[in-house]
C-alpha cells in the first residue's frame, strides 16, 4: 500500500478539521528537552495500534504503522512541521508511538564512519 492510499480523506465528505495550531493549543515546544529532528523516524507502538484516537493524532497513528520520518508525516498529512513535532511528542508521551532519533554526531560534527559504511553496504546490496 502506498502512502497515497494511507492518506486521510479530504474534500466535501471529510469531517471538519480543526486549525492545526488549535490541535496543539498554540504550543510550539513539548515536554521533551530537545527538538525532534525532522529526520527522526516515527513508528506506532502496539499500544498506539489498539488506541482509539481521533483527528490528526489518529491519522499519525494509522500512517505510522509503517515507519515514516517526521518530515514525511508532515508532508503526507498536509500539516505544518511544528504541529507534527508537538503531536508526535505528545503521542510518544502517551506510549502510542516510538521516535527513533538519528545517529548522534561525534564531537567534531561528523557521523561515525562505521555507520556510514553500513549504510553504503546496505545501499549496494539493493
Amino acid at each position: 500500500m502506498s502512502p497515497r492510499d494511507r492518506e486521510p480523506a479530504r474534500g466535501h465528505d471529510a469531517p471538519g478539521r480543526v486549525r492545526p495550531y488549535a490541535l496543539v493549543r498554540g504550543r510550539t515546544r513539548t515536554s521533551r528537552t530537545d527538538v525532534t529532528p525532522v529526520e527522526s523516524i516515527v513508528v506506532t507502538t502496539p499500544l498506539g495500534s489498539s488506541a482509539t484516537v481521533a483527528l490528526e493524532p489518529g491519522d499519525i497513528l494509522r500512517l505510522c504503522e509503517m515507519p515514516y520520518s517526521v518530515a514525511e508525516v508532515s508532508a503526507l498529512l498536509h500539516l505544518p512541521i511544528g504541529v507534527v513535532r508537538v503531536l508526535v511528542a505528545d503521542l510518544e508521551g502517551d506510549g502510542h508511538v516510538r521516535i527513533n532519533l538519528p545517529a548522534a554526531r561525534q564531537a567534531d560534527g561528523s557521523v561515525d564512519r562505521v555507520l556510514l559504511e553500513r549504510v553504503l553496504a546496505g545501499l549496494e546490496a539493493l
